[in-house]
């Protein structure tokens, strides 16, 4: 057949199922010509149907052809005796185009979806606050031991820490899909174990008990701090440090005195412990999942391999230039307020886009956009603490890219990218060969070059938007 059959009463289906006869009929007067011819005392209600026209207009104003109108009008509840009796129409169908030859054609665009990306500010800043403020306990606590001596300890201490704490952060992640209960269990044993390893791995380069206590409770706090980030509970960790900021505060004008510059950092470090303690505690009394597999511990490995690498390579910048390392922790916020903005923006580019090459530029601009307000943004900390502004920024592109493809589930590639340019830098910097102060800058250099490439050709497809 060549088109579709009218649905509508007396259509052309009646005259081709009619027994035609072999007498010629009588040839018909175009529609125009001739008058419509329409039941005794049926004539339309004009005045009715201009009302009803104008009450249904919204609802009548997009549709494409009439058959729509004769929905809209069958969920109004016309009967076939109101149609006929208050309009003057014969049917429902004549009645709907009626209607729709009165209201004018209007197509208006669909209400904005709902960002499901967008970042909470505060929350984000109060995260790079939280990630800064644990280093005023050496402030406070400076005058009491040889710190710069015991340095490495530490070192070694944090790098292990944070090492552990990606991996245990995105084991504990994959967790809550199972629900509260395990993903509180996976965060108890993995910080406890975490703590342990840290601490024992700080033994091995230290001189005294002094510092391993420090990294023993360096890695406890880092442990506790991990599990109430990882549950979202930022405003707890806020108040468990309070003690120590209020002593680092008042230190501009008022000396502690020994006792109160050891004891305040032990009191933020068993606030800590406590919270981290009653919220796991309230995680486990929830109701156990059945049914659910455990990840695999390998799908985590990335996420802790990019964690020594990035801890490295902090570390390298951090004996070259302190206070931008101070800058670049703070920067943890906004490059996390950044990260949620590149999801949601990508997503009204996908929304704006006709072809998948035209979505991939548009996601590179989106994504060259987040990384340019993200650097720039640290250029004034990099000028104002008279540092050279090349590796700080060159290392921030690494770190934000990074994390943007881990948040993709994409975490092999800038783990080894990442592994590869610490690996270089520290082989250099550590025994300080002579090209030492450019080594940095060039590795990071070519790490970002190569995580921007990754991520224009794994973001730049429709799939991980969808």
């Amino acid at each position: 057949m060549s088109g579709p059959l009218s649905l509508e009463p007396g259509g052309v289906e009646a005259d081709t199922l009619a027994l035609r006869l072999a007498a010629p009929r009588p040839r018909r007067a175009p529609d125009d010509a001739m008058p419509a011819k329409r039941p005794p005392g049926r004539r339309p209600q004009e005045e009715a149907v201009s009302t009803l026209a104008a009450g249904l207009a919204d609802s009548i104003a997009p549709a494409v052809h009439p058959y729509e109108v004769a929905a809209l009008l069958e969920a109004e509840g016309l009967s076939a005796s109101m149609i006929k009796e208050r309009y003057g129409h014969p049917n429902l169908f004549s009645l709907a185009t009626a209607l729709y030859q009165r209201v004018p054609r209007t197509f208006p665009e669909p209400p904005p979806a709902t960002d499901l990306w967008r970042p909470d500010t505060l929350r984000c800043l109060l995260r790079g606050a939280l990630f800064a403020l644990p280093a005023l306990a050496y402030l406070l606590t400076a005058p009491l031991w040889p710190l710069v001596r015991h340095a490495p300890v530490l070192i070694v201490a944090g790098i292990a820490s944070w090492a552990w704490g990606q991996a245990l952060g995105h084991r504990a992640h994959l967790r809550l899909v199972a629900g509260r209960r395990e993903a509180s269990g996976t965060l108890l044993s993995g910080s406890l174990l975490g703590a342990a390893v840290a601490t024992s791995l700080a033994v091995l380069p230290a001189d005294s008990a002094v510092a391993v206590g420090a990294a023993a409770a360096q890695s406890l706090y880092l442990a506790a701090a991990s599990v109430l980030l990882v549950l979202a509970r930022e405003r707890l960790l806020l108040a468990a440090l309070s003690p120590l900021i209020a002593g680092a505060v008042a230190l501009p004008w008022w000396e502690p005195g020994p006792e109160l510059r050891a004891g305040l950092p032990l009191l933020a470090l068993l606030a800590t412990l406590l919270a981290a303690g009653l919220v796991l505690r309230a995680g486990r009394s929830g109701p156990a999942a059945s049914g659910v597999a455990r990840p695999r511990l390998l799908a985590s490995l990335p996420y802790g391999l990019f964690g020594l690498a990035a801890a490295v390579l902090v570390m390298l910048e951090g004996r070259r230039q302190p206070y931008m390392v101070i800058a670049l922790t703070l920067s943890m916020g906004p490059a996390e307020w950044l990260l949620y903005r590149y999801r949601g923006w990508s997503v009204a580019a996908l929304r704006a886009s006709a072809t998948p090459a035209g979505f991939m530029l548009r996601s590179a601009a989106v994504l060259g956009l987040c990384l340019a307000a993200y650097l720039l943004l640290l250029l004034p900390a990099a000028l104002l603490t008279g540092s050279d502004p090349a590796a700080p920024l060159l290392l921030a592109a690494v770190l934000w890219t990074a994390l943007l493809l881990q948040a993709f589930g994409v975490a092999w590639p800038p783990a080894v990218l990442c592994l590869a340019a610490a690996g270089a830098a520290a082989v250099v910097t550590l025994p300080e060969l002579p090209p030492e102060p450019a080594v940095l800058p060039a590795a990071c250099a070519v790490t970002a070059v190569c995580l921007m490439a990754c991520a224009i050709h794994r973001l730049g497809r429709p799939s991980p938007h969808a």
